[in-house]
């Protein structure tokens, strides 16, 4: 028995042995890391010169000096960032908002050699920048691909945080193809590596020595690193670099469409398998999608043979292609897939405003009245046809996010002509049949569904 005791006592220790030294293999090894990255992080200085100008302050510092005689002397400015090397011959790589103005900048290696930097081009919509050091053989970032990073995997980051300069913090990707507010073009690699002030423009590397990312955005209550950090990914940065260095300025592809997500009560409905892709709510008239045959409704759910998993994925993989390239559309169109091949162009602006007519208002068994729209109306709309909605009665219309003022377009595929068209086809349909609306709100449109019971 004593024998048998031991002999399990001797598994136990043999396990916890084994399974400690699992721990410590699995564990990433930064310091590797660092010494293969690290030389080709630089620390970046942008200096505004000061000018003397008409303005309040330069005035009373003229008026120190005449009556009291104390001499004002303009002082320069001076922002910090980070940034990394991309080439031996010394292209560099950094945020536009890190050097955005500056009348000077400086390009600081580790080993403390200082390059003043050339502005090659710089892009407002993605914040990025490219700069020109008078240099060779320098060290080098390699490129890796963001788009095969993964949620969960290990990723470090480099940069001047606090102008601490060669700083390295880590952390994981927590989330991939994040937006922010009109931001259409970027979908930012979220993490929770430490990110602070000056770690703008510097790289998220990933453990094979490869930059994936470009360190931007903070998102925290205190304006310091205890929040979620956001990168540009690197595939979209250096599609950005190769436009700059050629032309010196991006251009983007327009499909020329306005699109949502696919709520899981529409999948049935627009005969799809799953919530997927991007649901057409409007397609300007001459666009791309206009000339390709691309109509309301239809829903895409492959651009170029990448699959479109939702509303926000479409806009990145557009702007990726340039003007005049034909692309191939994937979408379901009443259940039925179809392809479509549209040559990108440009995008109009549509300015739509508010109906405010209350004439031939009439209150339906539906939670909410409409009325009529006057023909001056429908020309500040650009339709031919519809109802407003005056006034919302029930929380389920509220709930599906119907709004007072919204533009009711379509009951189902069908256009609403006016009221009394608009009952006819709420009567043609089932009792507890859910009310499916294309609908017009604000300066964009949209489906909604309105459930019954």
């Amino acid at each position: 028995m004593k024998k048998y005791n031991m002999i399990s006592y001797c598994i136990v220790l043999i396990s916890f042995a084994t399974l400690g030294h699992a721990n410590q293999t699995v564990l990433p090894d930064f310091t590797t890391l660092v010494e293969k990255t690290g030389a080709a992080v630089v620390n970046i200085t942008a200096t505004t010169n000061a000018k003397e100008s008409n303005n309040s302050s330069s005035e009373y510092g003229n008026q120190l000096e005449r009556y009291f005689g104390i001499p004002q002397q303009p002082q320069d400015r001076q922002a910090g960032g980070s940034g990394f090397i991309i080439s031996e011959d010394g292209y560099v790589l950094t945020n536009r908002h890190v050097i955005f103005g500056a009348d000077e900048i400086t390009v600081k290696l580790i080993d403390k050699s200082e390059y003043k930097a050339e502005l090659i081009g710089e892009d407002e919509a993605s914040d990025i920048a490219l700069l020109k050091v008078d240099a060779s053989n320098l060290p080098v970032l390699k490129i890796g691909e963001s788009k095969k990073s993964k949620i969960g995997e290990w990723v470090m980051a480099i940069g001047s945080p606090l102008s601490f300069e060669n700083s390295v913090t880590k952390g994981i990707i927590s989330a991939k193809g994040r937006r922010f507010m009109r931001q259409q073009y970027v979908p930012y690699i979220q993490t929770d590596v430490p990110i602070n002030r000056g770690n703008s423009g510097g790289p998220l590397i990933n453990m094979d020595a490869e930059v994936i990312g470009v360190n931007t955005l903070i998102l925290s209550n205190t304006g310091g690193y205890m929040g979620l950090s956001f990168s540009v990914p690197i595939d979209v940065a250096m599609s950005v670099v190769e436009q700059l260095k050629t032309t010196g300025t991006v251009k983007r592809g327009l499909l020329g469409v306005a699109i949502q997500d696919v709520s899981p009560n529409m999948v049935d409905y627009l005969g799809l398998e799953k919530p997927q892709g991007a649901l057409i709510t409007n397609v300007n008239e001459n666009s791309a999608a206009f000339n390709a045959g691309i109509k309301t409704q239809d829903v895409i759910v492959k651009f170029n043979g990448q699959n479109v998993e939702s509303s926000d994925a479409l806009p990145p993989m557009v702007g990726a292609v340039q003007p005049g390239t034909k692309v191939k559309l994937n979408v379901v169109r009443d259940g039925e897939p179809r392809v479509f091949y549209a040559t990108l162009g440009g995008l109009e602006n549509n300015v739509v405003v508010t109906a405010t007519s209350e004439k031939l208002t009439e209150k339906l068994n539906v939670g909410f009245e409409v009325a009529d729209l006057n023909n001056e109306e429908k020309q500040q709309q650009g339709i031919e046809s519809g109802v407003y909605v005056r006034k919302i009665n029930d929380r389920k219309a509220r709930k599906a996010e119907l709004r007072e003022g919204d533009v009711i377009l379509k009951i189902s595929k069908t256009s609403v002509k006016n009221v009394q068209h608009f009952k006819e086809l709420l009567n043609n349909l089932e009792q507890d049949e859910p009310i499916v609306l294309l609908i017009q709100q604000g300066a964009g449109k949209r489906f909604i569904v309105i459930e019954r019971s």
